[in-house]
C-alpha cells in the first residue's frame, strides 16, 4: 500500500508560502505516496497542485457535507460533516504529517498528531515547548525535499 502523507497549513497563504506548498505536495507525488490534506483553499491548495503537478493522487478530508466543495486539485473528497473537527481524521488517515506555516488549524492538527504517535515534520511552522525545552515530536525540516524525505523515514519506522 502506498505512503499516506499529510500536509498540514493555513487556509491564507503568502505567494512565497503557497508556492513552498507546491514543492512538498510534488515531492509527495514524486517520492510516490499519497497527498492528504484538508482539500480547500491556501496550503491545501498548493500541496494539491504540486502533487497533481507531478503526476500524484490527492485525497482531501473535508469539514462538510459536500465532496464538491473540494479544491480543483483533489482527486477524492471525503466529506465529514465535521467542521475543525476533522483534523483528528485528517491525522488519523497518515502515516506521517508535514506543517508547512500555518495558524490554530494547524497547531491543532499537530497536537493531535502528537498525542496520536503520527510523526510530525515541520517546516517554517509552530515550535512546540515542554517543560521549556523544544518537544522532540516536531522533526523540523529546511526544504521541501527534506520534510517529505524525514516524513518518508519517520513513517517507515511506525511500521
Amino acid at each position: 500500500m502506498k505512503m499516506h502523507i499529510g500536509v498540514l497549513g493555513p487556509h491564507a497563504t503568502t505567494p512565497e508560502q503557497y508556492e513552498l506548498g507546491t514543492q512538498v505536495g510534488a515531492a509527495i507525488a514524486q517520492a510516490g505516496a499519497i497527498l492528504f490534506c484538508g482539500g480547500l483553499d491556501g496550503m491545501m491548495r498548493a500541496a494539491a497542485q504540486g502533487a497533481k503537478s507531478a503526476g500524484g493522487l490527492t485525497i482531501g478530508i473535508l469539514p462538510g457535507t459536500d465532496k464538491t466543495a473540494a479544491n480543483e486539485f483533489i482527486d477524492i473528497g471525503i466529506p465529514t460533516d465535521l467542521g475543525a473537527y476533522r483534523n483528528a481524521l485528517l491525522v488519523r488517515s497518515c502515516d506521517a504529517v508535514i506543517a508547512v506555516h500555518g495558524a490554530y488549524g494547524t497547531l491543532s492538527e499537530v497536537a493531535f498528531a502528537l498525542r496520536l504517535k503520527v510523526p510530525v515534520v515541520g517546516l517554517n511552522t509552530w515550535a512546540v515547548h515542554r517543560n521549556g525545552a523544544p518537544d522532540p515530536g516536531i522533526h523540523v525540516a529546511r526544504t521541501a525535499e527534506e520534510a517529505v524525505r524525514l516524513a518518508i523515514e519517520l513513517a517507515n519506522k511506525r511500521v
